[in-house]
């Protein structure tokens, strides 16, 4: 990934309102949610809105499909965890013992499923 592409999706999260709709994208991965139900949610004006998802979008951590009438946002896991690997990239100069703490709490908080059998 591009620094450049790294400093975007920061810049876009840098934004109180914008930090709460992917937390709350996040929330709700991977059914995601329309813009009016995010909107209503977080108690923005339906044009405040728009243009945040639009800053989510091009910065590529939201993606939307349309579905009936409705547009449903979601969270990109793909575009956040090439983020997070940039940045952690290079992390503690070879020393993984001193990453480990970072890393333990970027574990998940939901476990994977466990396939059935058969």
């Amino acid at each position: 990934m591009e620094s450049e592409n790294v400093i975007v999706a920061l810049a876009a999260l840098a934004q109180p309102t914008r930090l709460d709709v992917f937390r709350l994208l996040m929330k709700h991965e991977p059914e995601g949610l329309p813009a009016g139900d995010i909107a209503r949610e977080l108690a923005v004006p339906h044009n405040t809105m728009s243009s945040h998802l639009g800053i989510l979008s091009r910065a590529g951590l939201v993606r939307s499909e349309r579905r009936s009438r409705s547009i449903i946002y979601r969270a990109d896991l793909d575009r956040l965890r090439d983020v997070m690997i940039f940045l952690l990239q290079d992390c503690c100069g070879g020393h993984p013992d001193v990453c480990a703490p970072l890393i333990d709490a970027l574990t998940p908080c939901c476990p994977p499923m466990e396939k059935a059998d058969g």
